[in-house]
């Protein structure tokens, strides 16, 4: 090794090969990945405050979407400020108050063993493996008075976990809106749960029968109005039937015994339904 080339250190002997050599091909192509890595780790950390502030302004605008509340003028947190945020226990339908609910993570809560069930194949019709023992529920007050409820709600359809909010009137019965803000559905076809078009019918549907049972499911085709049932039913989204079933599942798994049934049905009797 020359006098030359010993000044020049590693890098000026790296740079001088040919730029067809092997070494030098494989050193640059790792040099330029660890750049960029440090580059977008760098990125993902200082733009991480930001992005939970947009998801978390995303969820608002979801929820006051579901509720009929959004516009062009709507000045979101203003408005949100009229929803009293309550953590539900799933298992007893009662409000758990030892938890700050603003800042409960229910997705995170879902991962951990300690403060999640695991569902069984019987239960788990909306595919979801696992879900947090507390839920979120959002409810819309007018002078004191419940005017809307809203409920955070997920399962699979056919290619991806559908999130979304599920909202009902003050009796806890009739649906006042469906909307999902998280999916990979198939644009066209399973991505028409997007559609205002369908989502509007689910818009003054009932859940549950006269008895309590619940009964509200997406169908297969058109209602037929004529039918007792009508109210309870959803037609199906054209060309996406696996789609529908997959809405249908993770409605009636949330609404039902392992989620937030206790709830509901402690809230209908509270209010005389």
């Amino acid at each position: 090794m020359t006098e030359n080339t010993q000044k020049q250190g590693i890098i000026g002997q790296i740079l001088s090969l040919p730029n067809d050599n092997p070494t030098k091909t494989i050193i640059v192509a790792a040099l330029l990945c660890l750049v960029c890595s440090v580059l977008v780790s760098t990125s993902a950390i200082a733009l991480k405050s930001k992005q939970i502030v947009n998801k978390q302004a995303d969820i608002k605008k979801n929820i006051l979407a579901v509720t009929g509340m959004l516009n062009a003028k709507t000045d979101i947190d203003k408005v949100f400020e009229q929803f009293e945020i309550q953590l539900v226990d799933l298992e007893t339908g009662a409000y758990a108050t030892d938890i700050d609910a603003t800042s409960y993570d229910q997705r995170k809560a879902a991962g951990d063993p300690a403060q999640s069930i695991k569902l069984t194949k019987e239960q788990d019709i909306a595919n979801i493996g696992s879900r947090a023992k507390l839920a979120k529920v959002y409810i819309l007050k007018e002078d004191n008075a419940i005017k809307q409820v809203v409920l955070p709600i997920h399962g699979y359809g056919l290619w991806s976990t559908l999130y979304g909010f599920i909202s009902f009137e003050n009796d806890f019965n009739t649906i006042s809106g469906l909307r999902f803000y998280a999916h990979a559905e198939t644009p066209g076809l399973g991505g028409e749960v997007d559609n205002p078009k369908w989502r509007q019918l689910w818009q003054g549907k009932k859940a549950f029968d006269q008895n309590g049972e619940l009964k509200i499911k997406v169908i297969r085709g058109h209602v037929d109005y004529k039918m007792a049932d009508a109210q309870h039913q959803v037609d199906g989204l054209s060309g996406a039937s696996l789609t529908s079933k997959g809405v249908s599942n993770l409605v009636n798994y949330w609404l039902g015994d392992n989620a937030f049934g206790p709830y509901l049905k402690k809230m209908r009797s509270e209010v005389g339904n």
